[in-house]
């Protein structure tokens, strides 16, 4: 049985970075390791914006801009998810559904469509679900459980129109 589709935040990317982390710096490199092997990760350039500038403003030691960048540069091969119209639209819809800031709403929004079961973030509770996308707590969840058990929920894009000029909301 395929792997489920794993988004991955921020904060497991930085961990895995993070040698001070002497507890979570190896589990989340597993989890990335794993995803990468596995062809199974998904992200965000969200996501991968706030990587550099975690990197580079808030490990200690901190890396050069050039390592930072590096890696950063690295996980575009995961074919990170842009932000646009899409996005913005799903993410409006969580926010007014589930009242999450909205930098989070753009996160579970990302992961909803590209098909993701799991979200791994410690910035979100354990088990909660969003439309089909359940976060998971990377250092709660085994890096070896199966990941089958979460069952993708196909989520369509909502329609909206592409071209033209917006409505005008009315006071």
């Amino acid at each position: 049985m395929p792997s489920a589709h794993v988004f991955v935040d921020t904060n497991v990317f930085v961990y895995a970075r993070q040698a001070r982390e002497v507890d979570k710096q190896p589990v989340a490199a597993q989890w990335i390791d794993r995803l990468w092997r596995e062809q199974t990760g998904r992200t965000s350039m969200q996501v991968l914006s706030e990587c550099y500038v975690t990197l580079i403003r808030r490990l200690e030691p901190a890396p050069t801009r050039a390592i930072a960048w590096d890696y950063v540069r690295s996980l575009l091969a995961w074919n990170p998810q842009p932000i646009d119209e899409p996005i913005l639209h799903r993410a409006f819809e969580i926010e007014q559904r589930h009242r999450l800031n909205w930098w989070d709403c753009q996160i579970v929004a990302s992961a909803q469509l590209q098909g993701c079961s799991v979200l791994l973030t410690e910035d979100l509770q354990d088990g909660a679900m969003f439309g089909g996308v359940t976060v998971r707590n990377p250092f709660t969840l085994s890096v070896s459980d199966e990941l089958a058990a979460y069952v993708p929920v196909g989520i369509e894009p909502p329609p909206y129109p592409r071209r033209g000029r917006p409505a005008r909301v009315r006071a």
